[in-house]
């Protein structure tokens, strides 16, 4: 079974007590990192198990290895020593782990430990890679038969995350703990029963006076709550969803809500990555089933297509992928998301007689033009580079222009809706408004697909003025409906 753990980088043990306290009924186990105390805090780590009341892994992290000891190697033995002298009979009072690192020879402390039921995890960090002959050496890193081998590996990009999933393989049966380190590597967290590790490390989200331990920690709420950690197995069925940087998605909690409302052994993940081509290799690895597409990939992503909708084929975008006999099938749900809810909103029956704005030309927008074009509107395509809008534009006989001065003119002609299809003004960019511009009037309809922040700085100025406005959430909803239907072949369970 896989023991969550939560990383403790407190400057004080009190401190560390309280917010172990916080969580402990999310946790089995906690870290005890050492290396982010105060000087004079270091001196009461021996009652620190006592305390806790829970197992503990000693640990006291190098620089060198992403930790904050800053003084010398004997320092740091000697610190080890007095963490685990005086053992105690009864072992729930002695540590339960202790974290040494490869390179590090401490054949007596060891023994003693041993003796006293510490169990060592043998383990390495590494920041760098390529990590060739991984899986031989992560075997050779193992002294005795009852160690724990811990491989923590910084990903630069999702292959680094695939191998380490293959090397996870390899070393089948072996007590171990295998990582990637880095936001894009979220997903070697959250299925860390796949990988079969021990441990899955986590941290504290939201208290400024601690420190994420490594990068890509989940907090342990996040984890158990919304990705459903001790519901899951090891051959947890995989969804997710893949973009860049995907710093504001609301997809995991909405599909992971509905997985535990059915009662699935199933989990939807973000996957962070800069290239399609590297997450579907990774996609193979691990069995994905299904995943959402979103910025930028939308329409990269159609040359790994095996078959894809008539909806993807005429947009020339795709948001949802789904493994298949023959491969990888594409379709689009933006479409109907787009047009349910700007529909609805409105009370309109199709858009028929509307002279409607679309500012982009990316996936977003291709989605938009086709359901405007599909129920007669009219529209015009506004882009910051000209050439993209009307390379879209013609597609449709719609018009188009750039975002300078002429372009905002030509939106006195189609004032009747305006759809907002970029990033801008996203969670990040907040005082983003891609119409800086122009003067709304009060009369025009403004949607924003962007749904974090509920409000943009464009729809703040569009209500000021009186518009009535709208933000991508209930787009959202609609097109995950949508997307589930896609993935598991009925229709989405309103009840």
């Amino acid at each position: 079974m896989t023991k969550i753990c939560l990383c403790l980088t407190g400057k004080t043990i009190e401190r560390d007590l309280e917010i172990l306290n916080k969580y402990r009924s999310y946790i089995d186990i906690a870290e005890l990192r050492v290396d982010c105390l105060l000087h004079e805090e270091r001196f009461s780590i021996r009652r620190f198990p006592e305390l806790a009341g829970l197992p503990v892994i000693l640990a006291i992290r190098r620089q060198s290895d992403g930790g904050n000891f800053e003084m010398g190697e004997s320092s740091r033995i000697a610190l080890l020593s007095r963490a685990l002298a005086f053992a105690e009979v009864d072992v729930r009072r002695n540590f339960a782990y202790v974290d040494l690192e490869e390179d590090l020879e401490l054949s007596g402390l060891e023994e003693a430990a041993r003796a006293f039921g510490t169990r060592i995890i043998r383990s390495f960090h590494s920041f760098k890679g390529p990590y060739d002959k991984l899986a031989g050496r992560i075997r050779a890193m193992r002294r005795v038969g009852d160690e724990i081998v811990k491989a923590a590996l910084k990903a630069d990009g999702l292959d680094d995350v695939t191998q380490l999933f293959k090397i996870s393989r390899d070393l089948d049966g072996m007590e171990k703990i295998l990582l990637c380190m880095g936001d894009n590597a979220v997903c070697t967290r959250i299925l860390a029963k796949k990988l079969g590790s021990h441990v899955c490390y986590t941290s504290v989200k939201g208290e400024p006076d601690l420190p994420t331990a490594a990068a890509g920690q989940l907090d342990p709420a996040e984890l158990v709550d919304m990705y459903r950690f001790r519901s899951i197995t090891k051959d947890v069925k995989i969804y997710g969803i893949l973009g860049y940087p995907l710093k504001a998605t609301s997809s995991p909690p909405f599909f992971n809500s509905v997985f535990g409302n059915e009662n699935k052994d199933a989990v939807y993940i973000p996957f962070p990555s800069q290239t399609t081509s590297q997450f579907f290799t990774l996609a193979d690895e691990i069995e994905l089933l299904g995943a959402s597409v979103t910025v930028p990939h939308k329409e990269a992503v159609l040359a790994h297509l095996s078959s894809m909708s008539e909806q993807v084929k005429s947009v020339g975008a795709c948001n949802t992928i789904v493994r298949t006999e023959n491969g990888w099938g594409g379709y689009n749900t933006d479409t109907g998301g787009f047009s349910g809810s700007l529909l609805s909103f409105t009370g309109c029956k199709d858009f028929r007689g509307k002279r409607i704005t679309v500012v982009g030309a990316g996936g977003a927008a291709r989605a938009v033009a086709s359901e405007i074009r599909r129920l007669k509107g009219r529209a015009l395509i506004l882009n910051r580079s000209k050439l993209r809008a009307e390379q879209l534009a013609v597609i449709y006989g719609f018009e188009y222009g750039g975002l300078g001065l002429d372009g905002l003119k030509r939106i006195k002609k189609f004032s009747d809706m305006i759809v907002q299809t970029t990033s801008v003004g996203m969670e990040g960019d907040l005082a983003g408004d891609p119409l800086r511009g122009y003067q709304f009037t009060g009369k025009e309809v403004v949607m924003d697909i962007i749904y974090k922040p509920e409000r943009t700085a464009l729809l703040e100025r569009a209500a000021a003025a009186g518009c009535r406005v709208l933000n991508g959430a209930d787009m959202l909803l609609r097109q995950a409906k949508l997307q589930y239907q896609h993935f598991f072949g009925r229709k989405y369970p309103f009840e």
